[in-house]
Formats: C-alpha cells, structure tokens, sequence
C-alpha cells in the first residue's frame, strides 16, 4: 500500500479535530438558534391574552386607606400600593385619584405648597380634583371607585375609571351619624 493511501484510510477512520474557525462557526450558529428561540417565546408570551384573575371587587383589589377622620380637610395622601391619591376636599368629600397624567402615563406627584399636580414630563398640571390647569394632557386624572363603610375610606384599584370632566357625582361623601 501507498503512502498516500494509508494516510487517506487513517483521515477516513480518524478524521481531523475540527479547526478553530469550523469551532466558531458552530457556536454562533448555535447561539443564533437559542436566540430565536427566545425571540419567539418572547413573541408568544407578548401575543397571549393577560390573566383576568382579578376581578374587581376582589379583596386584593381593595385597599383599606383607613378612617375619615384621619384625612385632614383639602389634603391629598399618597398610597403607592394602590397607585393613587386619596384626594379629601374643602367640603370633606373624597375622591381616588389616578397618579398616571393622562398625556403619556407619567407619575404625577402632589405639590402640596403649590396645591397641585405636575407630570415632570411635559408640565401638564392638575388641581386637586384631577382636572387639568395646564395642558397638554387632553383630559383629567383616572379615578378609581372609592367607598365609606363604618367609617372606613375603601379604594377599589381593580379597575380604572376614565373621565372626561370633573362631575360632583364623582365625590364621596361620609355618611354623618345621627345622635
């Protein structure tokens, strides 16, 4: 037998470690197969319906603010769990307050010197009743269903409330208790 031929036997039996660049190759095909694969998880996750578990009403959608009488007259308290202001007007009325502006959804805080809303955004501002003083917001702050049992301010945050103007429906009211 040839030189030749014994050696293309032993390549053929034994072939060659793979080179550097085949290695490479490989990997970044490899790679480039585990990111679509993510890519499309993320797609399928992006395409599936939200959970509707929450309901609202449900217990772990109310949030107990706590008694009237804690609530000082034309003062707003922020509740970051539940996401909104609890808004206590001159008149002892109550209103739930969205802490999204209207215009692009940024956080709005309270400036209680000024007695107003600001979104640090775009300058939109709101007085204490949600409407809008200063645009561009096109509309109000969201409300969320507020309610007064034994005394007790409740906040429902399972569901927003979009308005389009300031209503005096829209305040609640502790019930006065006769003596």
């Amino acid at each position: 037998m040839s030189e030749k031929k014994r050696k293309k036997i032993k390549e053929e039996q034994f072939p060659q470690d793979p080179s550097r660049r085949s290695f490479l190759n490989k990997l970044w095909i490899g790679l480039g197969i585990l990111a679509l694969f993510e890519f499309a998880l993320l797609v399928m996750a992006y395409l599936r319906p939200s959970k509707t578990g929450v309901k609202s009403g449900d217990s772990e959608t109310i949030i107990e603010a706590g008694p009237v009488a804690k609530f000082h007259l034309d003062s707003v308290t922020a509740f970051i769990r539940g996401k909104f202001y609890l808004c206590r007007l001159e008149d002892g009325g109550f209103l739930a307050v969205s802490r999204k502006c209207t215009h692009l959804g940024c956080t709005v805080p309270w400036l209680d010197k000024e007695k107003r809303f600001a979104c640090p955004c775009h300058a939109s501002a709101f007085d204490i009743k949600g409407e809008v003083i200063n645009p561009p917001a096109p509309r109000p702050l969201d409300l969320y269903r507020l309610f007064i049992e034994n005394n007790m301010v409740k906040v429902d945050t399972g569901k927003r409330i979009k308005r389009s103007e300031f209503r005096a429906e829209q305040v609640v009211y502790a019930k006065k208790v006769q003596t």
